[in-house]
Formats: structure tokens, sequence, C-alpha cells
């Protein structure tokens, strides 16, 4: 198990955060940004790698980017390879 997914409680992120999530990923206002983003995290097919200070976690055409130290959500698209 890597470090991401072993301190999966502490991932958050901001308010800014939520709104940039959210239009990136054309989430409806009702949906837990945090918690979606922690269920990709979390599907079985989901390849989390490290570059630098951030976590990488794509699955099903969706990459979550995750801050190393402080897991942070730092922002959420979708693959341009879709």
């Amino acid at each position: 198990m890597n470090d991401l997914l072993g301190n999966i409680a502490k991932i958050h992120t901001t308010e800014m955060g939520v709104g940039r999530i959210r239009r990136n990923l054309k989430l409806a206002d009702s949906v837990d940004v945090v918690k979606y983003c922690v269920d990709v995290i979390l599907r079985d097919n989901c390849v989390i790698t490290k570059q630098g200070k951030n976590w990488y976690a794509e699955s099903d055409g969706e990459i979550i980017t995750v801050n190393s130290h402080s897991y942070t959500i730092i922002t959420a698209k979708k693959s341009s390879k879709i």
C-alpha cells in the first residue's frame, strides 16, 4: 500500500479547490467533491503514481492531483487520452 492510500482519511481540499474540481469534472452542486475524489482514488482500476511533491490518481479517464505532504486535493481533470 502506498502513502496516499494509507492516509486516505487526511484527504481534503480548499474552498477554491472545490469549485475548480466541480467545474473540471462537471460535477453537480449536490456532489461531495472530496468524497467523489476519494472514491476515484479507491477504485480497483486506479493507477496511483508519485511525481515530485504530488500524487496522481488516474481512473476511468479522470486524474486527481493530491499534494503528497498535506494531502490536499489540488485539482482534478478529465484525461486528455480519451
